[in-house]
């Protein structure tokens, strides 16, 4: 990393702290992806439906079980943090603490990415759907990033408290509404097979919304973890 930034250097260091952890405990990873499949499961045998009301409320299965996996993971990644004590240590490193968000958000977004690449085709076959379309890819891309973004933050916050795993669903459940339903509209269009313009308006909200709340998230960081 000697050619890079500072800043680059920093953020890619927690990155990999954050990889070369997981990868030995895989705590994090498996109480997602476990989840992540007992919901499915459990959506699967309750929903007993015809194949074409399935297909209208896969989307929305399938976000419910992407979010509450991304909840648990964001959870997880950063208690793991707190109780090694790991949490104070890269706040007393001498730099920039928007790097540190940046590498634990897009660890977190790894993770998350991970979990639906293994969901997906576990999803496919129990539901009966082509879930390998290029535009829904991009549009699971988006949405997650935007859910990471916002619960890296706030996951910051809420494990401060003794109450963290209640404390950042409460916090986190009303601000990711935009992204969670853009994705869930965005994902339903996708699968049943509509026209760019009717996609068109919830990617675009996407977007905008990853753009701004990433933006923001950046910029309030430092202040975050000070309080």
């Amino acid at each position: 990393m000697s050619g890079l930034t500072p800043f680059m250097s920093a953020m890619g260091a927690v990155i990999w702290k954050d990889l070369r952890a997981e990868w030995r405990s895989r705590e994090v990873i498996s109480a997602m992806l476990v989840f992540a499949l007992l919901v499915i499961l459990i959506f699967n045998f309750a929903l007993d439906l015809q194949p074409n009301v399935r297909a209208g409320i896969s989307s929305g299965v399938l976000w419910v079980t992407l979010a509450f996996a991304g909840t648990l993971g964001l959870n997880r990644s950063m208690a793991v943090e707190k109780d090694r004590g790991c949490l104070d240590g890269l706040l007393l490193a001498p730099v920039d603490r928007a790097a540190i968000y940046l590498g634990k958000a897009f660890a977190n977004l790894l993770f998350m990415l991970l979990v639906a690449f293994i969901v997906l085709p576990v999803y496919g076959i129990l539901y009966n759907t082509n879930m390998i379309i290029p535009g829904l890819l991009l549009v699971i891309l988006l949405g997650s990033e935007g859910y990471v973004a916002v619960g890296t933050l706030l996951a910051s916050m809420a494990v401060q408290a003794r109450t963290r795993d209640i404390l950042l669903p409460i916090l986190l459940f009303p601000v990711a509404v935009p992204v969670v339903v853009s994705a869930v509209k965005a994902t339903g269009g996708y699968l049943a097979g509509l026209g760019w313009e009717e996609i068109q308006p919830w990617f675009t909200l996407l977007v905008v919304y990853d753009v701004i709340f990433t933006s923001v998230a950046f910029m309030v960081f430092d202040s975050v973890v000070e309080e």
